[in-house]
C-alpha cells in the first residue's frame, strides 16, 4: 500500500474569493471565528468566550486604541463574543452577527445566564 502526499478535491481553489465586510466578519490576518473555518484561511481559529458589556456601557472601537473610530455604542449587558485578548483589549463581535471591533477588557464582565 502506497501513501499519497497529494490531497484530492478538498483543498482546491474554486471561483473568485468572497469580499468580506471587515466591520461584520470576525476575521483578521491572524485569527478568525471558528464558524469561518473552511470559508477563510488564517493561521488560527477561535471559539468565542461570551461576555457582557458592563452596566455603564462601552464604545466598540475599530482599532485597539482609545482614539479609534467608534463603530457602535454598546449598552450595558450587551453580548460580546471575545475572540482574542491582548494588551488590555478584547477583540470580538457583538452577538453572532453584529459589528466586530475592540473593547477595553475592563468594559466586559462574565455573562450571567
Amino acid at each position: 500500500m502506497t501513501a499519497t502526499a497529494i490531497p484530492t478535491g478538498q483543498l482546491s481553489l474554486a471561483g473568485p474569493s468572497v469580499k468580506l465586510d471587515a466591520a461584520h466578519w470576525p476575521v483578521r490576518g491572524d485569527l478568525a471565528h471558528i464558524r469561518l473555518a473552511g470559508k477563510v484561511f488564517v493561521p488560527h481559529y477561535a471559539v468565542p468566550m461570551e461576555r457582557a458589556v458592563v452596566a455603564s456601557g462601552a464604545d466598540l472601537l475599530a482599532l485597539n486604541k482609545a482614539d479609534a473610530e467608534v463603530r457602535e455604542v454598546l449598552a450595558g449587558g450587551t453580548l460580546f463574543n471575545v475572540l482574542d485578548v491582548t494588551g488590555g483589549w478584547a477583540w470580538g463581535q457583538v452577538g453572532d452577527d453584529g459589528y466586530v471591533g475592540y473593547l477595553p477588557v475592563d468594559a466586559l464582565e462574565e455573562r450571567r445566564s
